[in-house]
């Protein structure tokens, strides 16, 4: 299944990787497209390739075969214009939270003034004003995502990729990141990919899922997220949001060569 006018547009790619002389395949004939401003998150088990599949979107690892185009433009190395936020916030600890969110800018020679601004705003709208000249160890786990975040966003990229953002945090914290994410992608309408292993933060999420075999991995399924937005934590409580999660259960837990969308239909 592919967006109409898919911004991007994942083409049969497949990986494979050699490891002590064997082959060994992590991703095969994957096919889907993500459109202009379309929130899609991506689950699967564990080892299924998501990760692998999301560097390869950002142009940070090479398909083995196929192609992924950005824009109608084949993905050949790093992507301008991305914004990539991992389970880890990679912060550098002796670092400002301001100095963290402006490093992308001061590599790509920005003017220090209206950067400095840039990253002041972002701060702000993701909670943490007031925070610009704590240090990444005075935060709490939630905080130093938000700051990841914030620098993914300092040179407005038109699309967001996000790898297990919050896998680590506690399941409060999580609830509250969920919330956040939701509240800036509304405001901001990147185009943003984001892996998980939680089904129902996919589920919250989304506009679309991407269901993922195991290894190797292909899209077994895509499901439209009906769920009206804007979602609050009320959605979690209906009906439509639990069919949704036992819907896409049932597709990472049915047995292989089930898959709807494996031609790319």
């Amino acid at each position: 299944m592919r967006a109409v006018g898919a911004f991007i547009d994942v083409e049969g790619v497949s990986k494979t990787y050699t490891a002590r002389g064997k082959a060994l395949e992590a991703l095969e004939d994957i096919r889907f497209g993500v459109g202009q401003g379309e929130f899609v998150a991506i689950v699967g088990a564990s080892g299924c390739g998501k990760s692998t599949l999301l560097k390869i979107v950002a142009g940070l690892l090479p398909p083995s075969r196929g192609a992924v185009r950005v824009e109608g433009r084949p993905v050949e190395g790093p992507l301008d214009g991305v914004g990539i936020v991992f389970q880890s916030p990679t912060l550098l600890r002796w670092r400002t939270v301001l100095g963290n969110v402006m490093l992308p800018g001061e590599a790509r020679g920005m003017v220090a003034g209206p950067m400095r601004q840039t990253a002041v705003d972002l701060l702000k709208l993701v909670g943490l004003e007031g925070f610009e000249d704590r240090y990444p160890r005075e935060l709490s786990g939630g905080m130093q995502q938000r700051v990841a975040l914030s620098r993914a966003l300092l040179l407005d990229p038109q699309m967001l990729l996000m790898d297990e953002p919050f896998g680590a945090l506690d399941a409060m914290t999580r609830e509250e990141m969920n919330l956040e994410l939701l509240r800036i992608w509304e405001e901001r309408r990147k185009t943003a990919v984001f892996i998980t292993h939680s089904i129902a933060e996919a589920v919250f999420l989304a506009d679309r899922v991407v269901v993922m075999t195991p290894r190797p991995g292909r899209v077994r399924d895509q499901v439209p997220i009906g769920l009206p937005r804007p979602r609050t934590l009320a959605t979690r409580d209906t009906p439509q949001f639990t069919a949704h999660i036992r819907h896409i259960r049932e597709q990472i837990l049915s047995p292989a060569g089930t898959d709807r969308w494996a031609g790319g239909a």
